[in-house]
């Protein structure tokens, strides 16, 4: 494990993604990730195991930025990119995040929609040259 310059309580991210998640299939198809560092646990839901373990990730990522507010949560996501459908996704300048999300991107009309990091990691929106190496 790495190590850490910020005494914490709480396990820094990396000492989740060490970690192997417990799936549970919901009844709305969803995958759901638990992953637990005694005393403490993140759960993801997305719509594959790797999607949801990737969400539980993300999310000890933003309980960490809590606990130390000078941390800075890393976006799962380049800047740009192309997705495993062939969508074209680019971050939103920090100005704008609050009001429209994290995400732009064309929809199947072509217009222009927003999306924030917790509803693209449900969706298990990955970049293509992730998507083909990804592991569970």
């Amino acid at each position: 494990m790495a190590k850490h310059n910020e005494a914490s309580a709480y396990p820094h991210p990396e000492d989740f993604e060490v970690m192997r998640p417990e799936y549970t299939e919901q009844d709305d198809g969803y995958f759901r990730a638990l992953i637990h560092v005694s005393p403490f646990k993140v759960v993801g839901r997305s719509m594959t195991k790797a999607g949801a373990r990737r969400a539980a990730l993300y999310e000890a990522e933003k309980t960490y930025s809590n606990y130390h507010p000078s941390y800075r949560v890393k976006s799962p996501y380049p800047d740009e990119f192309v997705d495993q459908e062939g969508v074209s996704w680019r971050r939103v300048p920090a100005h704008q995040r609050e009001q429209l999300g994290d995400y732009v991107f064309k929809g199947e009309e072509g217009e222009e929609d927003f999306a924030d990091i917790e509803q693209m990691l449900m969706w298990d929106v990955r970049p293509v040259n992730v998507a083909e190496t990804d592991t569970i």
